[in-house]
């Protein structure tokens, strides 16, 4: 149980790859819940509650069926913006067709999609990719 996300991200594809229609990570963290609601914003997944069992906490999220692929980037890469961005670059890498899927880049504004971040002009981390 190292990382965390990496085991939340692995729940969710594996239910989703039985055709589950909700699944319950543990434990929960911060980071866990900022790119589940990235992950809710763009649509893969549908709605999430967070559950206090006096431990580390459990989040119960529901799933759409939408999510071909989930998981996390490692290493964590660090992505500039400059005024020639590199998330071409890694949405070749990761994603596996133009404009199919998300890459989720934790910023100094937030947790946020790599659509977000260019628009916002920040670069951050690569943390996750989903199509």
């Amino acid at each position: 149980m190292m990382d965390t996300l990496a085991n939340a991200l692995a729940a969710i594809q594996n239910a989703s790859m039985r055709s589950k229609s909700e699944v319950l990570i543990m434990p929960a963290s911060k980071l866990i819940l900022n790119v589940l609601k990235v992950l809710q914003k763009e649509g893969y997944i549908g709605e999430f509650e967070y559950i206090d069992d006096g431990r580390w906490g459990k989040i119960k999220v529901q799933l759409l069926g939408r999510i071909n692929k989930i998981g996390v980037i490692k290493p964590r890469y660090s992505v500039t913006y400059r005024e020639l961005s590199e998330f071409p670059d890694w949405l070749k890498r990761y994603l596996p067709a133009y404009n199919i899927g998300i890459l989720i880049v934790s910023t100094s504004k937030g947790v946020m999609s790599h659509r977000e971040a260019v628009e916002k002009h920040v670069g951050g981390i690569l943390l996750a990719y989903v199509y």
